[in-house]
C-alpha cells in the first residue's frame, strides 16, 4: 500500500528529508505486476522519473498507451500527495488518462504531453477535492486515517506532523489546498502554480499565503 512521504515541515512550507544520493527524496509509482498492489516508494529525486522524449506521430490510441506507459506513474504520485485519497490511486489515473484519450487529438505539440497530463491532473484532483467536501457536508464521507497512511518508517513525531498538515489542508478551500499543496509540496515556481490552478498569479500568492496560515497554526 503507499504511504505518504517522507517529508518534514519547514517556516515556508514543506521539505523533503536529506541524506539521500540525489539530496532530495520523492514518490514513485510502480507499477504493479499481476496480483500485486500497487505502491509508492522513496527514491533519490534524479531517479524520479526517467528520461522523457517527445511522443512519436502516431495515431491518438497508441499516443495514450504511449503516454499511459511513461507518466502513469507521475501521475499516480503527485494524486496522491495532492489528495491522500490512497484508495481511489487506480480510479483516479484511469480517469486522467480517460480525459486524456477524449483530449489527445488536439494537442498540437507532442513534446507538451507531460505538461498537459499534469493539467488534467491537477484537474482531477480538484473535483475529486470538491466531491469529497461535498460529502463530508451531508455525512457521507469516510475520515481518511492519516496515521495508517503515512510512512510508518518516519518518527512518531514527524507522523503527528504530517497527520497534522493533511488534516489541515483538509479544513480549508480546494483552490487553497492547490495552491499550496504545488508550491509546497511539488515545489513549482509561482507562475507555474497560477497556471495550473487556472488564476492570476497575485490571486494564487494570495491562496497560499492564506493556505500557510492555517498550516503554521496546525502545526505548531
Amino acid at each position: 500500500m503507499p504511504h505518504l512521504a517522507r517529508q518534514r515541515l519547514s517556516p515556508t512550507g514543506i521539505d523533503v528529508e536529506p541524506n539521500t544520493p540525489g539530496g532530495n527524496l520523492c514518490l514513485r509509482y510502480d507499477m504493479p505486476q499481476p496480483a500485486q498492489k500497487p505502491h509508492l516508494r522513496l527514491v533519490a529525486s534524479g531517479e524520479a522519473s526517467p528520461r522523457i522524449e517527445d511522443l512519436p506521430p502516431a495515431d491518438p490510441k497508441a499516443a495514450v498507451e504511449e503516454a499511459f506507459r511513461r507518466y502513469a506513474p507521475l501521475v499516480a504520485s503527485l494524486g496522491l500527495r495532492i489528495t491522500a485519497l490512497r484508495d481511489d490511486i487506480d480510479d483516479f489515473v484511469q480517469e486522467v488518462f480517460l480525459r486524456a484519450t477524449r483530449g489527445i487529438g488536439g494537442l498540437r505539440h507532442q513534446g507538451a504531453t507531460k505538461a498537459w497530463l499534469i493539467s488534467i491532473t491537477i484537474n482531477v484532483a480538484r473535483q475529486r477535492l470538491r466531491v469529497r467536501k461535498l460529502r463530508k457536508l451531508v455525512g457521507l464521507d469516510v475520515p481518511i486515517e492519516y496515521e495508517e497512511l503515512v510512512d510508518p518508517a518516519l518518527s512518531p513525531e514527524d507522523r503527528l506532523l504530517l497527520t497534522r498538515m493533511y488534516r489541515a489542508l483538509d479544513a480549508m478551500p480546494v483552490n487553497q489546498r492547490l495552491a499550496w499543496s504545488l508550491r509546497h509540496i511539488e515545489g513549482e515556481r509561482l507562475e507555474t502554480v497560477a497556471l495550473l490552478c487556472g488564476c492570476s498569479l497575485a490571486t494564487a500568492k494570495r491562496r497560499i499565503v492564506a493556505a500557510q496560515k492555517v498550516i503554521s497554526v496546525a502545526v505548531g
